[in-house]
């Protein structure tokens, strides 16, 4: 694939038509695909690609896997979709399995939506219901708005909710003013959230208590970067010793992405920490658009109530089939371990690689980085691309990694070998 054109006649022509048709909120697509298979995808001009990115930690099956395909086929041919004034099996099946995998408590519930950031706007409404039940915090008769806290570098989602808890400021701004009272901490540093902590009260000055904490283990849009162990556990200390929620996004590092069914369950990322709630999206379903949340007991669960929040799509069918299939295909596959094994094979081999190009690796399971010696993500994105290779420019000097969880030894290793092959002088982003 190295010979062949950057963009091919079918390519540039799909381009063309997909510009004057599609809000520019994306930039220009790197490709127009066709179809796929595995671990494997070919554009409309037939050039094949490795995906080691698995539509954004999406496609946890890869694509086109029987099992999905099958789930999907046959729901469809029962009911595609039917509205929250009904149920479906699936949908209670699926919560039910979610429960479980999380280790919930008995009482536990989950609320399904259709994406990531619906996941954490459900998250955040609900810590906003629970703060309104905290001391001092009723801002109606009298009292301070409880608040959130969030993490510097975090990202929970682009609707105004989950974008008033993501960190970047270069997409939060536009839109300010957002959503009031989510304040930020520096991520890792323990004398920060405990400062947000001890700002509640203070007399007149004083702010609100907090209500909620928010994080995710591993930052993904900040390059794959954990908080580390002893953090997560001191901000569950502080959350308990001040009546907070401790929420932990697992929309990205969920559903056997880091090797265990959800990264809290690591003790190496949150030193045996258990949440409040977790939200969870992108490889729930397999590729079929999926989110939701699962707050942890029956005390916090029954804060929703009829009314209180709700979605048209919310527990699809057609989805909740296709994420009962993901999970039992996991299941059966043993897909964790592989997660793990092949995690490891990556990260070891990225390390090894000889080209001073590449730095520091780090992650866990099938979510892993590597730093590059200069600011030029995209430029080696782009040249691996022309090689038949798909990963992603997480950050000027970062290259991210999420295949999906089927992937095989062998295709670690053809990720390396073109790896390797990348020039060092490739421009700065």
């Amino acid at each position: 694939m190295s010979d062949k054109e950057i963009l091919g006649t079918n390519d540039a022509k799909w381009l063309d038509s997909y510009k004057n048709v599609h809000m520019n909120v994306f930039g220009t697509p790197l490709r127009v695909m066709d179809h796929g298979q595995g671990t494997r995808i070919w554009d409309v001009d037939g050039n094949e690609y490795l995906d080691f990115l698995g539509g954004i930690a999406v496609n946890a099956l890869g694509y086109a896997h029987p099992a999905w395909v099958k789930a999907i086929a046959d729901q469809a041919a029962k009911v595609g979709h039917t509205s929250n004034y009904f149920a479906t099996e699936p949908q209670i099946e699926l919560a039910s399995k979610l429960i479980e995998l999380a280790g919930a408590p008995e009482g536990s519930h989950v609320y399904f939506g259709n994406s990531g950031a619906e996941g954490n706007e459900a998250a955040l409404k609900l810590a906003k219901l629970y703060g309104r039940t905290l001391d001092g915090a009723l801002p109606d008769i009298g009292g301070k708005p409880a608040r959130i806290l969030s993490m510097t570098h975090g990202f929970h989602g682009r609707t105004l909710g989950a974008l008033s808890a993501t960190w970047k400021p270069v997409i939060r701004k536009p839109f300010e003013p957002l959503v009031p009272a989510i304040e930020f901490v520096e991520a890792g540093n323990v004398e920060s959230l405990q400062r947000a902590f001890n700002e509640t009260g203070l007399g007149r000055y004083g702010k609100g208590p907090v209500a909620a904490v928010i994080m995710e283990l591993i930052q993904g849009e900040a390059g794959v970067v954990p908080l580390g162990a002893d953090y997560v556990k001191a901000a569950r200390e502080l959350c308990d010793r001040n009546n907070a929620l401790l929420i932990i996004d697992e929309v990205q590092t969920g559903i056997g992405r880091t090797g265990e069914w959800f990264a809290f369950q690591r003790e190496d990322l949150s030193g045996g920490v258990i949440p409040d709630a977790i939200t969870f999206a992108k490889g729930v379903a397999g590729g079929f658009p999926m989110g939701g949340l699962i707050a942890f007991g029956e005390k916090l669960s029954s804060l929703f109530t009829p009314g209180s929040h709700g979605s048209t799509f919310a527990g699809n069918p057609l989805g909740a089939a296709a994420a009962l299939a993901t999970l039992k295909t996991i299941e059966d596959d043993d897909l964790l371990a592989n997660a793990e094994a092949r995690g490891k094979q990556l990260r070891d081999g990225l390390a090894a690689l000889d080209n001073p190009l590449y730095g520091e690796v780090r992650g866990r399971g099938l979510l892993d980085a590597v730093e590059l010696s200069h600011p030029c993500a995209h430029a080696v994105a782009g040249w691996a691309l022309e090689h038949g290779l798909i990963v992603n420019a997480v950050a000027p000097n970062a290259l991210r990694f999420a295949p999906p969880l089927i992937v095989s030894e062998q295709d670690v290793d053809e990720c390396l070998a073109v790896l390797a092959k990348v020039p060092t002088d490739l421009p700065n982003d």
